[in-house]
């Protein structure tokens, strides 16, 4: 605690000759750390928490004998976590795939399944390509992230860093196509970052 000259007090260089306050005020000089955990919302009273970045990859599949020109979905039913991707709240996402069959994926970012709503709407298109506007063209509706060939290597993981694009994306999977030439077993995992 330090004490402080009030402003307008009989000790003020400002010439004031009274004060409701007296001579001096205590003034507290503690700080005090707050943390925002959230809020309630007025009509639910449910408690709202504040998220943050995942710290490791949460979502994990394994799809087995996928054959050349095979797709599979990911992550779906067969996910260890919660599928489909909920980016709410969200911007960017690491995407990780370890193929066992090195070469060329199709990697595609797809509207979830009609199982399950978007939001309140329901049904959606299952497994369409997801529509948007980006940055690098605002005035044009366009596919969010397709990319037709790239170039995996087998049995290590290849990590792809998704910036914006799908920020916010409620229902979201991926198609991914095995086009390596043959037979692969193709491991996926994500990670979510505020």
């Amino acid at each position: 605690m330090v004490k402080t000259i009030t402003p307008f007090s009989t000790r003020a260089k400002e010439g004031a000759t009274d004060s409701p306050l007296g001579d001096f005020v205590t003034v507290d000089q503690t700080i005090v750390s707050t943390a925002d955990a959230g809020f309630y919302d007025r009509t639910t009273g449910k408690l709202t928490g504040v998220l943050a970045s995942e710290t490791t990859f949460n979502i994990t599949q394994v799809d087995l004998a996928i054959p050349n020109t095979g797709e599979i979905l990911t992550p779906s039913v067969n996910a260890n976590g919660t599928w489909p991707l909920d980016m709410t709240g969200y911007n960017d996402l690491f995407i990780a795939i370890n193929p066992t069959r090195g070469g060329n994926y199709a990697i595609q970012a797809v509207m979830g399944p009609d199982s399950n709503s978007f939001a309140n709407l329901s049904p959606v298109n299952p497994a369409s390509l997801l529509r948007g506007m980006t940055d690098t063209r605002a005035n044009d509706i366009d596919t969010l992230f397709s990319d037709s060939a790239e170039a995996l290597t087998a049995d290590v993981w290849n990590i792809f860093s998704l910036q914006k694009n799908l920020k916010g994306q409620k229902l979201l999977q991926f198609k991914i196509t095995n086009n390596a030439g043959g037979e692969a077993n193709i491991e996926t995992a994500f990670m979510r970052l505020v």
